[in-house]
């Protein structure tokens, strides 16, 4: 069995880290920044240090190529780039580490694989400087395009024009499909961002499905009014309709029992004065649930709500920024890495994944599977967030050995993974 070096591991995160607009308030790296391209230029010459040709898509994904013996489509190993504002040093980074230590043991033992290898490091998961999230991973599925003129940032940049400022070609945007079985599968190495591998004392995670996630925008429009002089029964005041409207989210998600989960994360008054009654109202809803059906049904309720808003005198609007619906991972890949983690005398858990990840989208084309390490605490997207260098070592270990496994399964003429994915 082959084994990862913990001094390179501990060395790339590190390195990764220094890349943040917060020093000392934890990483924040949001995408097509000077951070994000200080990020890119480490990545892009430890990619070519082990030994890959390396691509930069539309995007600003980054692909970095191992060819195999054989003209297969390749398996594909990574994470994202991105962090959250405040965020750690793990959260996605570990998975793209993952890759670069799999490179580098392939080379030094100067193994070749039948199937090429792909490490890919993709943009905008997290979704904290354009919102909606796992934009890199969309753009490979082709599900992101009209986003490119719709959305921006905080200071009203259009992410047309910032792809263009940092040296992309967001009009090529198409280039950077995959078509549905270009790749053989695609694995994702994250930290947990949750207690329970650190709780039951274990050293992996196999991820057997993820959540799906649905995101939303909403605005509650009514007036302005003087705080002193407008009687409580002539307002039309945004921010007390919106609240009510918060709190029967929160409830229709605790009525669920399906690990159904609801959050509104952000929301903004105006004119923000506290003499004058909020005239305008918006905030984010974040939903998710392994069903479906759970989803779409608080969805719909919100709508029902502002519609009855609507006949109170104050205009309303559901905006959606995203949707995916939950992923189950891919049998025959949970079925290698359990024997892998066997082999390298590994305890393992089966869970599900309440955090969205990239695989979720590269399910629309290829298999995908997902191996969860420790994080202390459960701690995530804060500066605390951490996993011992050991522990990543032995997820990285995993990883390493489950892509031999599947190498060695997909060629060994059982029909592993069907034409098309």
């Amino acid at each position: 069995m082959l084994s990862s070096n913990i001094e390179r591991i501990k060395r790339d995160i590190e390195n990764l880290a220094r890349f943040t607009s917060t020093p000392g308030q934890g990483v924040t790296r949001f995408t097509y920044t000077g951070e994000h391209k200080k990020a890119m230029d480490y990545i892009v010459e430890e990619m070519k240090k082990a030994g890959l040709k390396v691509r930069v898509d539309s995007f600003g994904n980054i692909f970095g190529r191992r060819e195999g013996k054989k003209n297969l489509p390749p398996i594909m190993v990574g994470s994202h780039i991105d962090t959250v504002k405040n965020g750690g040093a793990f959260d996605g980074q570990a998975g793209i580490v993952a890759g670069l230590e799999l490179s580098r043991v392939l080379k030094e033992k100067d193994l070749k694989l039948d199937a090429p290898l792909e490490i890919v490091a993709l943009i905008e998961e997290e979704g904290g400087r354009f919102g909606g999230g796992l934009m890199g991973s969309r753009a490979l599925a082709g599900l992101f395009e009209e986003e490119l003129y719709n959305l921006r940032d905080e200071e009203g940049i259009i992410l047309f024009d910032a792809m263009k400022y940092f040296g992309l070609s967001p009009e090529k945007h198409e280039e950077a499909r995959l078509s549905k079985g270009s790749i053989a599968c695609f694995i994702e190495l994250h930290v947990e961002q949750g207690p329970v591998l650190e709780k039951e004392n274990k050293d992996a995670g196999i991820v057997e499905a993820i959540v799906g996630i649905a995101q939303y925008n909403v605005t509650i429009r009514g007036r302005a009014d003087h705080a002193g002089t407008t009687p409580m029964n002539m307002r039309l005041d945004a921010l007390l309709k919106a609240s009510e409207v918060i709190q029967n989210i929160n409830r229709w998600a605790r009525q669920k029992d399906d690990y159904t989960v609801a959050t509104v994360g952000k929301i903004k008054a105006l004119p923000g004065a506290s003499n004058i009654v909020p005239k305008e109202v918006e905030f984010s809803v974040d939903i998710r649930s392994i069903n479906e059906s759970s989803m779409k049904d608080i969805a719909m309720k919100i709508e029902d709500n502002l519609r009855e808003m609507n006949g109170e005198g104050f205009e309303t609007k559901l905006t959606n920024l995203l949707y995916v619906k939950p992923v189950f991972m891919d049998e025959k890949i949970r079925s290698v890495l359990n024997k892998t983690a066997k082999e390298l005398e590994l305890s393992t858990k089966d869970m599900v994944s309440g955090a969205g990840h990239d695989a979720m989208i590269l399910s629309n084309i290829c298999p995908v599977g997902m191996i969860f390490v420790p994080s202390h605490r459960g701690r995530s997207h804060c500066p605390e967030e951490f996993t011992s260098f050991d522990q990543l070592k032995k997820g990285i270990d995993l990883l390493i050995n489950a892509v031999i496994n599947l190498d060695g399964e997909i060629q060994a003429g059982l029909d592993f993974f069907p034409a098309g994915g």
